[in-house]
């Protein structure tokens, strides 16, 4: 019982990551691919075996991580670079953003494998981590770095 309970506040902490970031995207210029995509993995974290919609957020968490991958390297010269943290770059966030969605999702498609039970706890930890580094690193922009943030 208590392992079911933890595992659901790691994916409620983690939708509601996921719903914070979805409503900040209003005031983006792309908030139309950004939005879906947010709002999409929130509902995968809340309900918990929506495989298809699953699938479909992974799908388009890749294909905008490597939208800006390419508008980095492209349009701006490697001015951020892949590796980047500084999180008052634009492309930065949009990359830590849709890195998140694609490990959520990637780590809610391998718990909803029924064939492998002894994986649960394995994907339970990694989850876990990375309610961490989400939380840890949006704290972080937070506190140092929004008044200096580009657009």
């Amino acid at each position: 019982m208590q392992m079911a309970a933890s595992r659901f506040s790691v994916s409620l902490l983690m939708a509601l990551l996921f719903a914070l970031s979805a409503s900040f995207q209003f005031n983006d210029p792309d908030w139309y691919l950004w939005f879906p995509l947010y709002a999409m993995a929130c509902l995968v974290n809340v309900v918990n075996g929506v495989t298809k919609t699953a699938k479909f957020a992974l799908l388009m968490g890749i294909i905008l991580f490597l939208k800006v991958v390419i508008e980095d390297v492209r349009f701006h010269q490697r001015i951020t670079g892949l590796w980047s943290f500084d999180m008052r770059e634009r492309l930065v966030r949009e990359k830590l953003g849709s890195g998140l969605v694609i490990l959520s999702m990637s780590l809610q498609l391998l718990k909803s494998d029924t064939n492998n039970p002894s994986l649960a706890n394995h994907v339970e930890f990694g989850q876990s981590i990375l309610v961490a580094i989400g939380y840890g690193l949006s704290f972080a922009f937070l506190l140092f770095s929004r008044p200096e943030m580009k657009f």
